[in-house]
């Protein structure tokens, strides 16, 4: 069983047991949640299930950790101008891991 979810803008699949890390989420460390939208679902016995039959459907998972990514190096350059800028950026994520699916 798994199912596609979507939170902070982007989709995922998952299944239980899963661990992902997805854009920063509100809580504590130990918090359990349920993830963002349910866009479908596929069943133990191969149903595929999405629209108005996921009204019900919901991700349960549990908040592992609080973290940032690994730094990522931007050089923005325009020639012949002596114009040379180096930033780093770090993204903030949160790390769940997926108990269960209810649908």
């Amino acid at each position: 069983m798994y199912a596609v979810i979507e939170t902070g803008g982007k989709q995922y699949r998952v299944a239980p047991g899963d661990v992902l890390q997805v854009e920063t989420l509100a809580g504590d460390v130990g918090a359990e949640l349920e993830l963002g939208r349910v866009l479908a679902v596929m069943n133990d016995s191969n149903e595929w299930l999405s629209g108005a039959s996921l009204s019900e459907a919901r991700v349960k998972a549990t908040i592992s950790s609080h973290g940032r990514g690994e730094k990522i190096i931007v050089f923005k350059f325009k020639r012949k101008k002596q114009y040379k800028r180096t930033i780093g950026h770090r993204q903030n994520y949160t790390q769940v891991t997926v108990n269960e699916i209810l649908a």
